[in-house]
C-alpha cells in the first residue's frame, strides 16, 4: 500500500513539475485509479499527505484541486522561498565541492546559451534548465532536510515562475543573475550569495498580482 501511495504522489508531483497541472486544477481519483491500475486507498492517501504539504486542497463533494493561492498567500510563501533559496546558495558557497562547481558552471552556462540563443523565445523550455540551476544550487548546499523544503514549497509557487519567462527580457534578467550567483558561489563568498538569491527569486507585489491575474 505505501509503495502504490509513493506511485500516486510521484505522479501527480511529476504532472506539477511538467506544468501539465496548474493552480485549481481538479485532481479526479478516476484516472489515477486507472492509469495506475490501484484501488481509491492509496490514492485518497495521497492527496491526504499532498494536502498535509500544502500542494492541494481536498473540498467536500469536488475532489481535490492544486493549490492556488491568494496573493496575500502568495507573498507569505514567496517571502519563505525567497529565505530557503537563499540559506542554500549560502551554504554552497562554503561547501562547494569540484564536483558541484562543474556542475553549477554547465547549469549556468545553458541558461546563457539559450537567453543568447534565444532571447525570450521558448520560455518553457528555459524554465527546464532554470529548474535545473536552482536544483544544482540546493543539492550543492549538502543538506537534504532544506533540499526537500525547496522543492515543496517552490512547487507551490512553480506555475508563477514558469509564467514569469513569458514576460519580455526576463529570460536574460535571469540568466544573469545566475552568472552573479554562480560567481559569489564559486568565491565562496556566503552572505552575498545569500542575499543575491533571496533577491532573485523574490517578486515585488505588482509582479505577483499580474501573475496571479494571468493564471486565473
Amino acid at each position: 500500500m505505501a509503495g502504490q501511495t509513493e506511485t500516486i504522489i510521484s505522479a501527480i508531483l511529476d504532472q506539477i513539475d511538467a506544468g501539465k497541472l496548474h493552480p485549481g486544477d481538479l485532481i479526479e481519483e478516476a484516472p489515477l485509479i486507472d492509469a495506475h491500475k490501484v484501488s481509491r486507498t492509496p490514492v485518497r492517501e495521497a492527496l491526504i499527505q499532498l494536502e498535509t504539504a500544502g500542494l492541494i486542497k481536498r473540498l467536500p463533494r469536488k475532489g481535490a484541486v492544486l493549490f492556488k493561492p491568494t496573493l496575500h498567500e502568495f507573498l507569505a510563501i514567496l517571502e519563505v522561498h525567497a529565505k530557503l533559496e537563499g540559506q542554500a546558495a549560502g551554504l554552497a558557497a562554503r561547501r562547494l565541492s569540484p564536483g558541484y562547481a562543474a556542475r553549477l558552471e554547465q547549469a549556468t552556462k545553458a541558461c546563457e546559451d539559450h537567453a543568447a540563443g534565444l532571447g525570450d523565445g521558448e520560455p518553457d523550455r528555459y524554465y527546464q534548465l532554470n529548474m535545473a540551476y536552482h536544483g544544482c544550487v540546493a543539492e550543492a548546499a549538502g543538506n537534504p532536510f532544506l533540499l526537500d523544503m525547496i522543492k515543496t514549497n517552490a512547487r507551490k509557487l512553480m506555475a508563477y515562475y514558469r509564467a514569469r519567462y513569458h514576460y519580455k527580457g526576463a529570460i536574460a534578467d535571469s540568466a544573469q543573475d545566475h552568472r552573479t550567483i554562480t560567481g559569489l558561489i564559486v568565491n565562496r563568498d556566503s552572505d552575498a550569495a545569500e542575499a543575491a538569491m533571496a533577491c532573485h527569486v523574490q517578486f515585488d507585489q505588482v509582479t505577483a498580482m499580474d501573475l496571479l491575474a494571468a493564471l486565473d
